[in-house]
């Protein structure tokens, strides 16, 4: 037989494979202890998850303008600071402006007052429903209010405003009510008529004073604005924010409103005059750097100067100034500023930025409700378009209407903006405070026929992430959220009734 190919080499290719098989084996068998191979290691060591935070707390003021003598005894509040007029008016100081705020914190911390604190807990409505109303004689001419302020600890949220009815009695029938009323006067019988007759409105209170302003200063004149802003050494890490924030400010301007530019450290400067140009604007503003000492009142004194005697500058035009800074500056000499910038009619708007002298800059703007706070760079944005809806368009309404009405548009949740200055709905940013104002009245014309009628209702605001949630959808049951997250317990009840 003639033999095999692959038998006359004397291996065939199984063999030789398992051959150099073995001899691997050996070698390696033969080295161990004996060689050291280039080898690396590399770890991800410590890693953990955790959920994060999303927490609704609520403060608010409530005012009740009725009888004298009556409101120490009928009005609950969410702020411990009040004045007592004497006139039947109950008076809060306004909040959350700088100096109310500090006021505030002061009284109850003796510190700083964080309000996503557990601290805080024990003065914000955090859980519980309470009322913010229990008033057990109301009469015609009557009204009252109540200022929401909504804080979210930590992450941005879409918010929800509901509410409900839960009583509306006729409580039987005086005998001059029992002459316009032909409803029926039994106790537990028919439909009173109170929630009819009383007036609500609800809106975005953008400068949480409890007063509608339907109409910004730009619509009823030429508006003229000078962004006055610091550029000092401490706004290093801050610089991109102020210029993202005060650009979108100059995008909702619209000719023939114009705005000038002015920096200020230790001294100040018109990087771009009064102009319907706003590129030109922004582009001066994106060109900042920081650097150098703050020197408010050259600030404050330039662009004033601008307001009034610049080249551009318009008489009777309405003048605005919005005032940013981070830092101190000599308190005597920014209020002489400031004081002669607003006896010439200029309109200040501050915005006191992280560990700015909150103090100093209220007290720099033209009331306290033209006075912000910004706790950190990533607030701006928010903070000046809140300033730009109170300039060029006005406050917002959410719902008007008699209270049957607005509580009928309540019933099903109200889906809240959180920057009515963009485009579309907006979460609410975290860490941040907004207001919401909600204001009754009893016209003085409705007469008998709501005599001894009473009305409850419930208020409730409602969180929910805004991460992955891009088109968030909640339906509402009264003041219960029907949603995958947990719906809200009322944050505010209110009992009214006319005697």
């Amino acid at each position: 037989m003639k033999p095999d190919t692959n038998d006359t080499i004397g291996l065939s290719r199984r063999k030789l494979l398992a051959g150099l098989g073995a001899v691997g084996v050996a070698s390696a068998g033969a080295g161990l202890g004996t060689t050291a191979y280039f080898n690396d290691t590399e770890t991800f060591e410590g890693n953990t998850l955790t959920a994060g935070e999303l927490d609704l707390k609520l403060d608010y003021k409530s005012t009740y303008l009725g009888g004298p003598g009556r409101l120490d005894d009928v009005v609950d509040m969410g702020y411990p600071d009040a004045e007592d007029l004497g006139d039947g008016r109950y008076l809060l100081d306004q909040t959350p402006s700088p100096a109310d705020m500090q006021a505030w914190e002061d009284l109850v911390m003796e510190d700083d007052f964080d309000f996503c604190s557990p601290e805080a807990d024990e003065y914000l409505v955090n859980g519980e429903g309470i009322p913010v109303f229990t008033l057990d004689d109301v009469k015609p001419g009557d009204s009252g209010e109540v200022t929401i302020s909504l804080h979210i600890c930590d992450n941005p949220a879409y918010l929800y405003l509901a509410g409900e009815i839960t009583e509306n009695a006729e409580n039987g029938q005086s005998e001059p009510e029992s002459a316009v009323d032909e409803t029926g006067g039994d106790p537990g019988e028919g439909m009173g008529e109170l929630a009819d007759a009383i007036e609500v409105c609800v809106w975005y209170d953008e400068d949480c004073d409890n007063v509608y302003e339907p109409t910004g200063t730009g619509q009823q004149q030429e508006l003229e604005v000078a962004l006055v802003s610091d550029v000092s050494g401490s706004m290093d890490g801050s610089i991109d924010d102020l210029q993202a924030a005060a650009n979108g400010f100059v995008d909702n301007l619209s000719a023939p409103d114009e705005a000038a530019a002015i920096s200020f450290n230790s001294s100040a400067s018109l990087d771009q005059e009064l102009t319907t140009n706003y590129q030109a604007v922004k582009d001066a503003i994106n060109a900042y750097s920081d650097g150098g000492g703050t020197s408010i009142d050259q600030g404050i004194n330039v662009g004033a100067d601008e307001l009034l005697n610049g080249s551009n500058a318009t008489p009777g035009a309405s003048k605005v100034m919005i005032l940013l800074s981070d830092g101190n500056s000599s308190a005597t000499a920014a209020n002489n500023a400031a004081d002669a910038a607003k006896n010439a009619g200029i309109r200040i708007f501050t915005i006191a930025l992280g560990s700015a002298n909150t103090s100093l800059l209220q007290s720099l703007a033209s009331s306290p409700d033209d006075a912000f706070v910004a706790p950190d760079p990533a607030d701006l944005d928010t903070v000046y378009a809140e300033i730009a809806q109170i300039v060029l368009a006005g406050e917002q309404k959410i719902a008007s209407g008699t209270m049957s009405e607005v509580f009928g548009q309540l019933s099903e949740g109200v889906a809240l903006d959180g920057n009515r200055q963009d485009e579309g709905r907006q979460p609410y940013p975290g860490a941040t405070t907004q207001c919401i104002g909600f204001e009754w009245t009893l016209p003085a014309e409705v007469g008998n026929e709501i005599q001894t009628d009473s009305v409850a209702f419930d208020l409730a605001v409602y969180a929910e992430q805004s991460r992955h949630n891009d088109n968030p959808q909640v339906a509402f049951n009264g003041t219960e959220a029907n949603s995958t997250s947990p719906g809200p317990a009322p944050n505010g009840t209110g009992n009214v009734s006319s005697n």
